[in-house]
Order: structure tokens, then sequence, then C-alpha cells
């Protein structure tokens, strides 16, 4: 499959590196993309794939059908709900999620603005909020990588319409140059008593004294296939899906550097990406699972 992804328009490397993330509001993938590749999560999500032998990393327990009157096509994402729904690693099930996160129009751009050589996958996340789904905790993406070099970098993109009901994604401007003092756990993620909690705490350790007032936030109201990019230090989050009609789905791509490898396990804690390791390649990323997609 050829790649999905419009010619993008230039990136400013600078804007990028003093924000921490670009904002593409112009659809970079069309709608009909959009649409198939909502159609596809569906399928994804009662486990039906279209790559021989291949399987997501992660999928949800999902029963959509037996709330379902027989005869009936079981509304998106099952209907109302307040859980989340998170695939990892599609491009590995579905040819159509497989040629977007495995573009090298994607693959350069990251590259450019993050001032690396090549880019390489490390995975690709689904987020599908149904109406009535929770809030997302504020979090970086980057401490849950264990790859050396650390850097990581995050493509977002939109396949519903993003408007403020829906919680899109939220930016919070320059806090990719915070210091370490928080991180958070991914059980955190879903944690939505206070989704600011860490964002505020992390602040006030870089003496913002008041951040509920002082911080710059920037939406992402972004049309079906509008995107960001951000650098994987970069805090952010979502607020809960208010609407009672309309799903909210995303697709996250995260690249780090296409030299990137294996960071030795700490205190024997390995993550996710730890099981395709391969002994006998030492701590070298292998390719199959975690593609390289441009290279200067």
């Amino acid at each position: 499959m050829e790649d999905p992804v419009r010619a993008l328009p230039p990136l400013s490397r600078a804007e990028f590196a003093r924000r921490g993330f670009v904002v593409l509001r112009a659809p970079i993938i069309s709608r009909d993309y959009c649409d198939l590749l909502n159609a596809r999560l569906e399928k994804l999500l009662r486990g039906e794939y279209d790559v021989p032998g291949g399987a997501p990393d992660k999928v949800p327990a999902f029963r959509t059908e037996t709330r379902t009157k027989p005869g009936k096509k079981p509304p998106p994402l099952g209907g109302p709900s307040s859980r989340t729904l998170q695939v990892i690693n599609c491009w590995k099930a579905d040819a159509a999620f497989a040629a977007l996160v495995r573009s090298p129009t994607l693959g350069r751009a990251v590259a450019e603005v993050m001032g690396w050589r090549g880019a390489r996958v490390a995975n690709d996340q689904a987020w599908g909020k149904p109406p009535g789904a929770a809030a997302l905790t504020f979090h970086r993406d980057s401490p849950y990588f264990d790859f050396v070099p650390a850097a990581v970098a995050t493509v977002w993109i939109a396949l519903d319409a993003m408007t403020e009901e829906l919680g899109p994604l939220e930016y919070v401007e320059g806090s990719h140059a915070w210091g370490d003092g928080r991180v958070g756990s991914a059980e955190q993620f879903f944690d939505s008593r206070d989704p600011t909690a860490l964002l505020y705490d992390a602040a006030r350790r870089e003496g913002i004294a008041a951040p509920e007032a002082s911080l710059v936030v920037e939406r992402l109201d972004v049309p079906a296939g509008g995107a960001g990019i951000h650098n994987g230090r970069l805090w952010h989050g979502s607020g809960r899906n208010r609407s009672r009609t309309q799903p909210r789905r995303g697709l996250g791509i995260h690249f780090v550097p296409a030299d990137a490898r294996f960071r030795d396990a700490e205190n024997g804690y390995e993550t996710l990406a730890h099981r395709f390791r391969d002994p006998s390649g030492g701590n070298a990323l292998p390719d199959h699972a975690f593609p390289v997609t441009w290279t200067m």
C-alpha cells in the first residue's frame, strides 16, 4: 500500500525546539482514510486482523455485541462508556494502519524536527474514547520507553474532527524543557480523579508558583486527519468525552532515532518492548519489530 500521508508543509525546527510541539491543522490524511482506519479499529477490537499471522501487542477485552439488539449494528467503540480503549501496535495486524505508521513522510518530518539522522517506529497506539469516556492524565511519553538515546517523538493523528466536547489532546507549551522531578506510571493514564495533579506538581518543581493560571496550553482542535507532532518530554493529556453520541478516536505513533538501542533492564524490570529483544543481537532493535521508516 502506498504512503497515505499528504505532502507536509515546511516545519520550523526552531519553533518545535521552543514550544515542544507543532500542530498540523490541515489534514495530513484524507477523510476517507480516517473512515477506513475507524472501520478497521472496530475489527481489531473484535480480533479480526488482515495481516497473515499478525496481531496487535495489546488489545482490550471488548464485548459490545451482547449489549446490541439482534440484527442491529453495534455503535462505534461499543457505545457510551467511561472506559477508554487502547490498542497497541495496530500496524502489526492491519495493512491500512501499517501504511500510515510506516509512512516515510512522517518518519522524515519527525527526524527533521528532532534533529535525528533517521526515524524508527517504537510503537503505535490507537485511542478510542466512547461517549462518556473519562479524561487521560497529563503525562510525558519518553519515560515509558527503555531505549538509548532516550529521545522520543510522537505523531498524534485525529481520526475524528476534534471539538472541545470530545476531549482533544492538549499540549503544555515549553514543558519538554522541564526537569525529571515527576514522571508518573502507565496505570495513572486512566486515573481521572485529578488528571492535572502530576502536571501541576511537576510545574511547581520548576518554580512555577501558580501553574493553574500561568501554563500555556494548546488544544488540538483539528479536523479529522489533522495532527500534532510533539517531543516525548512534553507534558500532555486530554479531557473526558462529554458527547452523548460521538466517539473520539486518534492514533499516536511513537518514534525513536533510527540508531536507538535497548537500554539494559534496571533491577530486572523490562518494558513491553523488551519482549522483542534477541539476546544474540545484543542491544540492537530488531527491524521487524521496530521498523526504520526514514534515514538520510
